[in-house]
Formats: C-alpha cells, structure tokens, sequence
C-alpha cells in the first residue's frame, strides 16, 4: 500500500483526491510545514517539513510525496500520473497519446497558471484582497491568465472534459490549480463552460471525500 504525505492545507490535496478516484488503497501520514512550529526540530515535534524522517521521503522537504516500496516521489503531478499508470482505469490516461494530453493541460496548469493562481490565493489569504494594493496585484495576475483560461474555455466548449471526453487526472491537475484562481470574486466570470466544468469536478465524491477530510484537519 502506498503512502501519501501532507495536510490537506497543502498540493496533498491533488495527490488525495487522484487516489480516491483511481479507486488505490493508500495510507496518509500527517506532516505539518515546519514553519507552522517553534521548533520544528525539537524532540516532541510533530512530523513535519523539517524532520529527518520526512526528508527521507522528499528531500526537498516540501508537500506532497509519496511512498510506494522504495520508490519515494515529491511533486504533485509526478505523483498524480504515477498512481494513473499504477492503477489504470478510466481516470487514468489510455496509450499515450491521452497520456501526452493529459501531461499538455498539467504542464499548462504548473507553468503558466499557477503563478498566478498562487498571487491570487495568497493575496486574499493575506486579507489585502481589497486594498488598493491587492486589487492590483489580482488584476495584474487575472489578466496574465486571460490567455489560458481562452484556450480552456475553448476547448470545454466541444466537451465535459480536458482528455477523452471522460473525467481523469487531467481535470484533478488543472481544477485544483485553478482553484486558487477562484478564491477571487469573479474570476470565471466570461468563461461559462470553465465554470460549468470546475463545477462538475467538485461535485464528484472523489473531491467531496478528499474536501471533507480537509476541512476535518
């Protein structure tokens, strides 16, 4: 059995939610950010970013990795896709040229929207959303997404979803980046079948399992 590692307040979310629908029997092991703690490396310390025994697993010391025998993975995606290959079945890629498709929408998700996806969340986590300030740094970051989220609505306007015309890890990847683009008020406000999609997709019991163990934290 696999093991997946992080909180939900973290990419872990991705990694959780793809091994929900993939239908993978995997364990979770709680690690915290070490800056979140006093002392991250102090004896009582909880399992987290900093500890030895988490570097093991992902010497870069961030979240989300993985566990399978003696392979260790870090990143989100590389995670994501190897449970797709391991597991197989209707959310996982079919040959590769579905596979090349479903790594095109992910590397578009990491790359291009994410940074801005990432301005976006921790400028209205940060409570300055509606400053002055923050109302730039938004906008400055919706319009550097005006471009992607056109070709995603595009392409969502011939199907229900990014890859094979069935839900698979591709719309796992790019809605839980594009979810960090929501936290703005309107932010798919122009891109009605974007809307429609990330709707669909967190309404599957996949998401709502992973959501609700989430807020549970």
């Amino acid at each position: 059995m696999l093991t997946l590692y992080g909180t939900l307040r973290s990419r872990a979310t991705r990694v959780v939610w793809a091994a929900e629908e993939l239908g993978l029997p995997y364990r979770r092991e709680m690690v915290v950010f070490a800056s979140a703690l006093p002392d991250p490396k102090a004896p009582d310390a909880p399992l987290n970013t900093a500890s030895d025994a988490f570097l093991a697993v992902n010497p870069m010391g961030q979240l989300p990795a993985m566990r399978d025998g003696d392979l260790c993975l870090g990143e989100s995606h590389a995670i994501c896709f190897y449970m797709a290959r391991k597991a197989g079945g209707a959310v996982a890629p079919d040959g590769p040229g579905e596979e090349a498709e479903a790594l095109q929408w992910a590397f578009l998700a990491a790359t291009t929207i994410e940074p801005q996806a990432i301005e976006v969340l921790y400028t209205v986590m940060g409570g300055t959303a509606d400053s002055a300030e923050g109302q730039a740094r938004i906008a400055a970051a919706k319009e550097k997404l005006v471009r992607p989220l056109r070709r995603i609505e595009a392409h969502l306007q011939t199907g229900d979803w990014l890859v094979g015309g069935r839900f698979t890890i591709a719309d796992i990847l790019m809605e839980e980046t594009l979810r960090y683009v929501a936290a703005a008020p309107g932010a798919f406000d122009g891109y009605p079948a974007l809307r429609a999609w990330f709707d669909r997709c967190q309404a599957r019991p996949g998401f709502q399992r992973m959501w609700a163990a989430r807020n549970a934290e």
